[in-house]
């Protein structure tokens, strides 16, 4: 890269925070154009730091994805929640996710606080536009730009995609020059085992509906390709004898719903075709269990 097109380039880290259930996971996936964090219905679905790189012409954006901000007794919360704060202090850009349609007025005390201690400069986008008429927008905007000396406030629909390209133009001119830090075919920095367990998590969460908790881990047991087939191996990782048989399923058919679901996106992910085999291991309160969240990546 020449030095006058390098003064000219702009890169960074942006982290994307908010409350459950705003809609990160699904921005990520739009600013990338292709799946890479899970989303579901449920909240806390994004548990672990999520890196995506967006590629312009003119810059190089980062995302972290940081799983919901709220409070919790929970150990497991805890950490999660402390994960999305602790990512505050390691980018150039704040990104802020308010769901427009629904406050969570609990969690943003917590990210307002949160940004009282930081100089880095902060864009918030109002989410799920396409929810809310335009009056009620006009005022959130309104409230909002008193709560903080926001970069900008960027009404969007993560969903449909609306003002989602307004939205990237205002972090690309926020972003400090700079060169590239990954190359142009880099989607993530996320080793593929991870990417496989996240896969599955989802497939478990969307398949069993409100009867499964949160209280579902995965780990990849073994993950290697043999004569063009990625042969896979995974544990889903319960607390109690209860939730196995609902994950497992009346003869076996929830388990064998979820693997084939997984291996559908795996494959497209990998582009290879994929032997998935799934086992469920019941981990009797792991979810309050520092060793076991060591374990577990939490």
């Amino acid at each position: 890269m020449s030095e006058s097109l390098a003064h000219q380039f702009k890169s960074g880290f942006i982290v994307i925070a908010g409350a459950p259930n705003v809609g990160k996971s699904t921005l990520l996936n739009r600013l990338l154009g292709q799946k890479l964090a899970i989303t579901s219905k449920k909240p806390q679905t994004t548990r672990n730091r999520i890196l995506g790189i967006l590629h312009r012409p003119q810059a190089q954006l980062i995302f972290i994805d940081t799983p919901g901000i709220h409070r919790s007794a929970n150990l497991l919360n805890q950490r999660i929640v402390e994960t999305a704060l602790t990512a505050f202090g390691d980018v150039d850009l704040i990104l802020i996710l308010v769901d427009a349609q629904r406050a969570d007025p609990e969690a943003e005390k917590l990210w307002t606080k949160a940004l009282t201690r930081q100089r880095r400069p902060v864009v918030l986008a109002l989410n799920k536009i396409d929810l809310v008429p335009k009056p009620q927008l006009l005022r959130l905007i309104q409230k909002w730009q008193t709560v903080h000396p926001f970069q900008a406030i960027v009404p969007i629909s993560a969903k449909t995609g609306e003002q989602v390209d307004d939205l990237v133009a205002e972090m690309e001119q926020t972003l400090p020059p700079g060169p590239p830090f990954f190359p142009e075919e880099s989607l993530t920095d996320l080793p593929e085992r991870f990417l496989v367990s996240e896969i599955i998590r989802e497939k478990a969460f969307r398949l069993t509906g409100e009867e499964i908790p949160y209280a579902v881990a995965v780990t990849i047991d073994l993950f290697e390709e043999q004569k063009n087939m990625v042969h896979i191996y995974a544990t889903l990782h319960v607390e109690r004898n209860s939730q196995k048989g609902i994950i497992i399923g009346k003869q076996g058919r929830k388990l064998k719903q979820i693997g084939a679901a997984a291996r559908n996106d795996i494959q497209t992910m990998l582009a290879s075709k994929v032997y998935l085999k799934l086992f469920v291991r019941v981990q009797k309160n792991w979810t309050r269990d520092t060793r076991a969240l060591r374990r577990f990546g939490y």
